[in-house]
């Protein structure tokens, strides 16, 4: 598949705003009623929409018609797509009430950040399904895709959470980058399986059954046409295998083991660059990470149109 960078900035950046809003939330529980956690949780609440505000803005740029973008919700019934549409908006709110709750010191805030949290998970769900429910795309209908997205929120998210905790609460630093770690390490291990398990896939179709015909022997050399399509523009990236592999290691680097080296330096010199680094580095990852992520998705219709004449 062809990846759209609005959406890789989308699915990243409400992911780790989700994370972090989690991780908010965590402490929240560990600490209730507690005043002088008011101005993080305040601020972190602050970073948390304007992440998720970043990504809804990103969404509308892979609209052909941003104008009708309410009409995506209409299918909630069946659609991941729509819930996901509904959710991240409820999600935004959810966040909003919370700060404002701590804002004044009344109102239940606790229970305001319970259900938020809920709509946080539910919200990683929606969106990972509406990959991870396309069967004929076998690298993505796995339950992996799900865990993938959830793991990937939460370690990016509790990252974000050191970063601001430096900031505002430096006392929680070292906790949210324990935590940081066990999702970061935990996101590695169940990405690393998704790679394994997409690296033996075997396409259920062939050229023979992709254009009707049963000889054994069949080499495509012509799409019957001059030109590309937009079947060959937005179902296959263009990009070598070679592209392929050094995105992969640069992804699996940058996302898992620099994070991890940068958090572990910034705790021990004290250093809130550090730490903002820590972030910076894995969320460039991720970015490589959910290019490859649809890179790596071969369309079945791919074997039709294999060459342009």
């Amino acid at each position: 598949m062809k990846p759209a960078f609005s959406v890789i900035f989308l699915t990243t950046l409400i992911g780790a705003a989700q994370g972090l809003f989690l991780a908010l939330f965590l402490v929240e529980l560990l600490f209730p009623l507690d005043p002088a956690l008011n101005a993080f949780l305040i601020a972190g609440d602050m970073v948390v929409l304007g992440f998720s505000g970043l990504g809804l803005l990103a969404s509308f740029f892979h609209l052909g018609h941003p104008e009708r973008a309410w009409r995506t919700a209409t299918m909630w019934r069946t659609s991941w797509l729509s819930r996901e549409v509904i959710v991240l908006p409820l999600f935004m709110a959810g966040v909003f009430l919370h700060g404002l709750a701590h804002y004044y010191g009344s109102g239940p805030a606790s229970l305001i950040g319970l259900l938020t949290a809920l709509v946080s998970l539910a919200l990683y769900v929606c969106t990972a399904m509406i990959y991870a429910s396309i069967r004929f795309l076998q690298e993505w209908a796995s339950p992996l895709t799900v865990a993938n997205y959830l793991l990937l929120g939460l370690a990016s998210g509790f990252t974000l959470a050191t970063v601001v905790g430096g900031l505002f609460a430096p006392e929680l630093a070292a906790a949210y980058a324990l935590g940081a770690t066990v999702f970061t390490l935990a996101a590695f291990v169940s990405r690393s399986v998704s790679l394994v398990r997409n690296a033996r896939l075997k396409p259920k179709s062939t050229i023979q059954t992709a254009i009707g015909i049963k000889h054994p022997k069949i080499v495509q050399k012509s799409q019957g046409f001059m030109g590309g399509s937009f079947n060959t523009r937005e179902y296959f990236h263009g990009q070598t295998a070679a592209m392929l592999r050094s995105v992969k290691w640069s992804f699996l680097l940058l996302v898992f083991p620099l994070p991890l080296l940068f958090l572990l330096a910034g705790l021990k010199a004290g250093s809130l660059p550090m730490l903002a680094a820590a972030f910076a580095v894995q969320y460039l990852g991720l970015l490589a990470e959910r290019w490859f992520f649809f890179a790596q998705a071969n369309h079945p219709q791919n074997l039709y149109y294999q060459t342009v004449a």
